[in-house]
């Protein structure tokens, strides 16, 4: 990635979900918002007896945020499929790639999650009274996340 005087903004982004279609292909999702970009280090403290008052801090597990997925519900039903395969006990694990756009939408960085699959979905809250999106939530739970500098 060049290095900029200015950051990316955070609107341009694209998310592939790798082989969930009907077709076995990739799908790229029109979202909203993508949150969840996290990832942690658990802490273990150790204390040895013959030492004074200090802990010592070993890397424990490591842990992923999971990510959640937001966009207007437009009738299309291969995320939603993909998550009653899951809710079935047939669980497909694929690989996601969240990536970043410049200007010219063309990706800058991605983030790559792997062994990703859906465990949440919401749908959109109903008002007679609202003109808003009717949005519905996808949340993918995943393994592993790894950053591409492109």
């Amino acid at each position: 990635m060049p290095l900029r005087n200015d950051p990316y903004p955070a609107y341009n982004f694209e998310v592939v979900v790798t082989g969930i279609s009907d077709n076995g292909k990739s799908v790229k999702g029109s979202f909203s918002e993508v949150s969840g970009l996290e990832a942690d280090v658990n802490v273990i403290e150790y204390r040895n007896g013959s030492e004074n008052n200090t802990v010592r801090k070993l890397p424990g597990l490591n842990k992923f945020t999971n990510i959640t997925l937001k966009r207007g519900l437009t009738g299309d039903l291969t995320f939603w499929n993909w998550l009653v395969q899951a809710m079935q006990g047939n669980v497909q694990r694929t690989v996601v790639v969240i990536s970043l756009l410049d200007e010219n939408r063309n990706p800058v960085m991605a983030w790559k999650l792997t062994r990703a699959w859906p465990c949440r979905w919401t749908g959109p809250a109903l008002n007679a009274k609202s003109n808003e999106v009717a949005i519905e939530t996808l949340e993918i739970c995943h393994e592993g996340i790894a950053v591409e500098d492109l």
